[in-house]
């Protein structure tokens, strides 16, 4: 069976890369890899980490592009290498720009797609936007769906799938992450090396939402600086997302504090080993939501709903939304009340066991059989 799997931004490789390599080792599979390179600098990182050679690399980042622009380019360059390829199936991932186009090109190819970390629903088409509608999409596109999680699986079912097609295989972000956690590790960003892990509460924070921009990031790095100025054992450490309205935001906000950190973005490695030493995560992106609990850390979602109510339930996660007040009511709180800080940080992470690319390959056989 040939499968070719198309990716094109940072998160994506990350998740898709342990499939790859999965399908590599496989004596009974062909892998064709196809990267957009929708986040270029971003994604070689992670492909060069895996050591994943693409054999075709579209190149469609420009700067200031549109959704509208990404869209049709990643369209007809999936298109040419379909042409050439005839892949007995295209996994795509999640719910990018990428992934609907890569969808679509298969479809009018009338090649089948496979949905990895299917199912995933805010029930809000603009939150996070353009990423739900994209997922909808894909949804009706795709003929077999891989799931993260029990609840992905029901919000596929519910919406008329094929309980046949959709198979529960966990995340592979967790898989990812098993391969490059290491508690001896030393980071690549030599900044990262002086902060003081062990005597400080470190915050890890992310922030980059479309949807955040403008009042929303404001009151959220309001928030985060009004918290680290109240604690004095608390220090924050942000890299920065290359968007230069998120910085420039940021820089309003947070700069010149000695205990607040804003530095470049991180390598996958360097990310994920900060993730393992910090007290908590702050965050408006969806994997994190995913990855944190597995290292025992909660997370404080900077925005009004996820798609992942599985890590709520769980209660890994508490979602603050985007206002001042109840962003720094809610992170306080894991601050100053220790157990809270327990419940959260040893509650059963929902997005399993390490082995979800295992389970897919296993199912792609059984449905090509």
């Amino acid at each position: 069976m040939k499968i070719m799997t198309l990716f094109g931004t940072r998160p994506e490789a990350i998740k898709m890369a342990p499939l790859v390599k999965a399908i590599e080792r496989a004596s009974d599979l062909q892998s064709i890899v196809c990267v957009t390179a929708q986040h270029r600098e971003m994604l070689d990182q992670v492909l060069e980490l895996f050591e994943i050679k693409p054999d075709y690399d579209l190149n469609i980042m420009k700067s200031g592009q549109s959704l509208s622009e990404i869209t049709s380019r990643v369209l007809l360059g999936v298109e040419e290498v379909l042409k050439k390829e005839r892949p007995d199936i295209v996994l795509v991932h999640g719910d990018t720009s990428t992934t609907l186009s890569g969808a679509l090109a298969a479809f009018y190819a009338q090649i089948p797609v496979g949905h990895v970390e299917a199912g995933l629903r805010s029930f809000n088409i603009y939150s996070p936007y353009p990423e739900e509608m994209n997922r909808l999409l894909t949804t009706r596109i795709a003929s077999i769906h891989f799931a993260a999680t029990e609840g992905n699986v029901d919000n596929l079912i519910k919406e008329g799938i094929n309980p046949q097609v959709v198979y529960k295989t966990g995340n592979t972000v967790i898989d990812a992450l098993m391969e490059v956690i290491d508690e001896n590790y030393i980071f690549q960003n030599e900044y990262l090396n002086n902060i003081d892990f062990e005597n400080h509460k470190i915050i890890a924070l992310t922030a980059h939402r479309r949807e955040n921009l403008g009042m929303p990031m404001e009151n959220i790095f309001s928030a985060i600086r009004a918290l680290i100025e109240a604690h004095e054992d608390l220090e924050l450490v942000f890299p920065m997302h290359l968007n230069p309205a998120v910085r420039q935001v940021a820089r309003k906000h947070l700069d010149q504090h000695n205990r607040i950190h804003l530095i470049e973005p991180l390598s996958y490695e360097d990310f994920a080993n900060l993730e393992a030493r910090a007290y908590l995560i702050m965050t408006d992106s969806g994997g994190i939501q995913e990855e944190a609990p597995a290292l025992g850390k909660p997370v404080v979602v900077l925005r009004t709903e996820t798609e992942r109510p599985e890590a709520v339930d769980a209660g890994t996660v508490v979602v603050a939304g985007i206002e001042r007040e109840d962003i720094y009511r809610e992170t306080e709180k894991l601050i100053v009340n220790s157990a809270h800080y327990k419940r959260m940080s040893e509650a059963m992470n929902p997005y399993g066991d390490g082995h979800a690319c295992q389970r897919i390959i296993d199912a792609l056989r059984n449905w090509k059989n």
